[in-house]
């Protein structure tokens, strides 16, 4: 007989007993009325004793059955009863859970007298009802390899009470099997991940349950859409318990006649993103040298990206939120372009995720507003998805999604002069005084003809970016039952660049720049002739003392030594879910 099949394991679990050696059975170590005492018997207490002790080498574990521990004692007390009929109706109880079980055979019969079988996680894929006891009333087939209830539904026990099916990838073709024709005394059901999505369908056939008291449903892909509970309670007036939680009579009377308003019921489900208030980001400006160059202008800002599953409608924006950062983002207008102080909304950007091993999740990338540095940001950002594919949502909830903190940098410089001096000889006037004329020279350079100076205009280089950090979000618990994930996302403590580091940063940029401006003052010289080369070497005499003072600063020596606060933002994720069958009608 091979050893997957139930009845092996149960007959190697009771070979495990020993219940022909020591200290059970009859044996030469067995002190009786009618055997004189011998140097190696011993006291039928002491023999129950080493049973019982927790120490005692002759312990087994009996979990598999509360019986096992029971028949040991008998082996002791009354050793003379202990023959395989007897055994087999001994036992009413069995869990055997994780041992590979795959076959329940027609071995399982000899157990006439089982009630109660319990076989979580083995690798069953069907089950012939035939090699059932008809006196079974509790089956218990969690986290298998079931994936239809054919079989089982052909002549079920008839005193079944509870069916536990949790955890098998079950579906719409099964929902016909789960009638009151099948299981008239089913009082207990779990259905928990079994992958149903059609709710309506599910609780019609779920009705003609008779005795029905309590249901197990969560980690379903239907239990995430607004109407559940709610459509549940309602339309299964007979229910107790759902999901191991009692129905109050209040709740009855908030969701009825919610099952009559089929037009209501859509299976699809809403989930709000909120990303929140920011806090513990440094300074990014504290380690700038103040005896710096005026140029580049530097600015920071920081925005929070996270993934989520792609939907068909386009995010509902949160409009308060959008002009309170539009009006933050635009304070230094001054420094910034006009275009980066419009906000900057996401634009999701569409990708395959991976979920598990073998199957792939769409999802699209959405951005915050970018918010210029400050104690405290508050990104206010608010998404609403509306989400048809529920399996999809099961999916991405388990596998959960990260946040992730990006800084973006800019660095800001004067705009090149478009002036160009005007090469024209000395102009003469002429002056008559008494009749002689004389020639007065006018200078180009005049005074007058001198064009005020303005305020140059700031060009910005492309942005840089980089990432802090990023948290990975768990969302399991919307799956188990609760609402909302309310958590506070921790970055950990980030470390600015060093003074060293950004001065070395900054020198960089400004060598770059200094190249730039020789450049273009090469192709002026042509125009300026010898002018030129003086107003060159004079820009070329003040970068080159830049450089050295930056390279005295940057030697600097910075002794205190701070440790920074965690940077931490605010995020929540929630399910929209129907309190009331007004709310019912309000939302929809």
């Amino acid at each position: 007989m091979s050893s997957n099949t139930l009845s092996a394991v149960l007959e190697k679990q009771i070979r495990r007993l020993c219940l022909n050696d020591f200290p059970c059975g009859n044996g030469s170590w067995r002190k009786s009325k009618d055997s004189a005492e011998g140097p190696g018997t011993e006291e039928t207490d002491a023999l129950l004793d080493l049973l019982s002790c927790p120490h005692s080498p002759w312990g087994h574990e009996e979990s598999w059955s509360p019986q096992a521990a029971a028949l040991r004692q008998l082996a002791v007390l009354t050793p003379e009863r202990l023959h395989a009929d007897f055994i087999y109706k001994y036992f009413t109880t069995f869990h055997i859970v994780d041992k590979d079980v795959s076959i329940i055979d027609d071995g399982l019969l000899k157990f006439s007298k089982l009630e109660e079988l319990v076989l979580t996680a083995n690798k069953i894929s069907e089950i012939p009802v035939k090699n059932l006891p008809n006196t079974l009333k509790i089956l218990e087939l969690r986290a298998n390899r079931l994936s239809a209830l054919s079989s089982l539904t052909n002549h079920p026990p008839p005193r079944l009470q509870y069916l536990g099916l949790g955890f098998n990838s079950l579906g719409s073709h099964d929902i016909a099997h789960l009638t009151g024709r099948h299981w008239p005394h089913l009082v207990c059901l779990d259905l928990s991940d079994c992958e149903f999505q059609d709710q309506p369908a599910l609780l019609n056939s779920l009705s003609t349950l008779p005795c029905l008291k309590t249901l197990m449903l969560q980690g379903n892909p239907f239990t995430l859409v607004s109407s559940f509970p709610g459509f549940t309670v309602d339309s299964l007036p007979q229910l107790c318990f759902l999901d191991a939680l009692l129905i109050s009579s209040e709740e009855r009377r908030r969701f009825r006649g919610l099952a009559e308003m089929s037009d209501l019921i859509a299976n699809r489900a809403s989930v709000t993103v909120s990303v929140g208030t920011m806090r513990g980001i440094p300074n990014p400006l504290m380690s700038v040298d103040q005896n710096a160059p005026g140029f580049p202008v530097v600015t920071y800002s920081y925005f929070i990206t996270y993934k989520f599953l792609k939907v068909d409608n386009e995010p509902e924006v949160d409009t308060a939120a959008r002009a309170h950062a539009t009006e933050d983002s635009c304070s230094d207008a001054d420094v910034r372009s006009n275009n980066n102080c419009e906000r900057q909304m996401s634009k999701p950007d569409t990708e395959a995720w991976m979920v598990g091993t073998e199957e792939t999740c769409h999802v699209s990338r959405h951005t915050t507003s970018k918010l210029p540095w400050s104690e405290c940001m508050d990104f206010s950002d608010t998404q609403t998805y509306i989400v048809s594919d529920v399996g999809g949502l099961k999916k991405f909830f388990n596998q959960g999604f990260c946040l992730t903190l990006e800084e973006e940098k800019v660095l800001s410089w004067p705009a090149a002069s478009e002036e160009i001096p005007v090469a024209k000889p000395s102009q003469t006037t002429k002056e008559k005084k008494g009749g002689n004329e004389k020639e007065c020279p006018i200078k180009s350079g005049s005074t007058k003809d001198k064009k005020k100076k303005s305020v140059p205009e700031l060009v910005q280089d492309a942005p840089i970016k980089r990432i802090l950090g990023s948290v990975h979000v768990p969302l399991q618990s919307l799956l188990r039952g609760s609402q909302k994930v309310d958590t506070l996302c921790d970055f950990g403590a980030l470390h600015q660049e060093s003074e060293m580091e950004a001065a070395q940063t900054l020198e960089k940029d400004l060598g770059k720049k200094i190249k730039e401006d020789k450049k273009k003052e090469d192709k002026e010289s042509k125009w300026r002739g010898g002018n030129s080369t003086q107003q060159k070497n004079t820009t070329s005499s003040k970068s080159d003392r830049g450089k050295q003072e930056h390279k005295a600063d940057v030697h600097k020596d910075n002794s205190v030594c701070i440790h920074p606060d965690p940077v931490t933002v605010e995020l929540s994720v929630e399910l929209e879910k129907w309190r009331s069958v007004s709310e019912a009608h309000q939302v929809s």
